[in-house]
């Protein structure tokens, strides 16, 4: 019998002439990475159920991508009750998603690069090379080959929900800003690093400071404080950043109030509120509502971006205007804001306004849970618990719980090439964002989220 590649009415897949799955191996291998467990681990457990040697696993994982790669998801990244446009997003980030690449190698973009990249195009790359690998042997040179670059490298948004094939990624400005150490970007960016820098056992610290040339003697808050003070330099900057974060910087993502998965930006430098930012300007239509938890640090860059239409013109993203007695009732719990078009379209819609809501209205918001990282007291007017239609509606930590999940994954995403790693990754995500799609509509709704395996 004669296979070809994408002849797969027999249930076989061919890889490179030489490996050949069968579609339903496929099939347990796709279920096996929804319930965390390595390709590598399948196919030992199959060897030892069966008694026979398999070929090289990490053959047998490219096999597996290749399969993927050929075939026809749509890659939605929506929620059957949200719809593509949710006008409450939650955003948040998956800092020990990474991959190994150290920055260094990340050459500089183009000088006429506009922090645009086509990701219809990116992502076809990606699925090309993994599906090429079945085409070229080992060792032999693959131009297929996609390497993390600033100027093409792109975050994934459903066809529906994202403006245009053109996204936005300018991750190259976190490095371009001419005073590096006051930008407000990278300021959060330290908090950040600080309050993970505080999860860490006493001697892993210790061994940091000796890394960054600091006295390692004192209490665990001493040396965290001294690592503060010289982050300021980049040089320590870039070996506590390794140290927490790995070589990459995680992924953001922003999900609907559901947990669905709408956006993923793989971020090749520390996270900034620029990359939800990117995220939120590729949107069609902006959300009324976001949730992070530094919502201060995102209205700030936001509104300084777009300086003529500032998303978060009123209050600067908080509910009420901060006065003395707003924050006291606020802190006393005795504050509600209601907004009524959350669940009743306003009408007529006012210009500008979002297609569910009709409301213009641009709030950045953050949980209870989040709190403690808002210095200023004013930001308490931005805490979800204030507005009654998003009481028991709004899961705010629906991102972290997600993250919960994909940390399990990191024993074996960590360890992929950038380009296997983001493809991967986004598949993994597209199957979860069905199956809950899925669980929770009727079987004749649920039909636009399938995806079909034709030759």
């Amino acid at each position: 019998m004669v296979y070809r590649y994408q002849d797969w009415q027999d249930g076989i897949h061919n890889f490179n002439d030489h490996m050949l799955l069968s579609v339903h191996l496929c099939l347990v291998l796709r279920n096996a990475l929804q319930t965390h467990t390595a390709v590598s681990r399948i196919i030992e457990m199959i060897e030892y159920t069966e008694g026979e040697s398999f070929p090289n696993k990490d053959q047998i994982l490219h096999a597996y991508l290749s399969f993927e790669g050929l075939t026809d998801h749509d890659y939605l990244y929506a929620c059957v009750s949200c719809g593509y446009h949710p006008a409450v997003a939650v955003m948040d980030l998956h800092k020990k998603g990474v991959f190994s690449m150290p920055v260094s190698e990340i050459p500089n973009p183009p000088q006429n690069y506009n922090g645009e990249v086509n990701a219809k195009s990116f992502w076809e790359s990606v699925t090309m090379e993994v599906i090429s690998h079945g085409l070229y042997p080992p060792g032999c040179k693959n131009p297929f080959v996609v390497k993390p670059t600033y100027h093409n490298w792109s975050p994934w948004i459903g066809p529906q929900t994202r403006r245009s094939d053109i996204l936005l990624n300018t991750e190259s400005e976190k490095i371009c800003m001419p005073d590096w150490s006051s930008d407000e970007d990278q300021y959060l960016t330290e908090e950040r690093l600080v309050d993970e820098v505080l999860n860490l056992k006493l001697p892993e610290i210790k061994r940091l400071c000796k890394q960054c040339g600091i006295d390692s003697r004192g209490s665990k808050m001493d040396l965290v404080l001294r690592l503060r003070d010289k982050m300021a330099s980049r040089a320590t900057y870039n070996k506590v950043f390794k140290k927490v974060w790995g070589a990459s910087g995680g992924w953001a993502v922003i999900t609907c109030p559901c947990g669905v998965i709408y956006s993923i930006k793989f971020n090749l430098r520390a996270e900034s509120p620029r990359d939800f930012a990117d995220l939120l300007l590729s949107w069609k239509f902006f959300p009324n509502i976001t949730v992070y938890d530094y919502a201060r640090g995102l209205v700030r860059h936001m509104n300084k971006r777009c300086p003529k239409d500032e998303p978060f013109a009123i209050h600067e993203g908080r509910l009420l205007d901060p006065t003395a007695k707003n924050i006291r009732q606020a802190a006393e719990g005795k504050l509600q804001v209601s907004l009524p078009w959350l669940k009743h379209k306003k009408e007529p819609k006012e210009k500008g306004g979002h297609p569910v809501t009709g409301s213009s209205q641009h709030y950045c918001l953050s949980d209870g849970f989040h709190q403690h990282n808002n210095e200023d007291e004013r930001d308490i007017l931005r805490q979800t618990e204030i507005v009654p239609e998003l009481a028991g509606r709004l899961n705010s930590q629906c991102a972290e719980q997600l993250f919960a999940g994909m940390r399990k994954n990191n024993y074996f995403l960590n360890m992929l090439t950038p380009s296997a790693h983001v493809f991967l990754q986004r598949n993994i995500l597209h199957h979860y964002n069905v199956r809950k799609n899925t669980s929770k509509a009727r079987p004749s709704e649920s039909s636009w989220a399938s995806c079909s395996t034709g030759s």
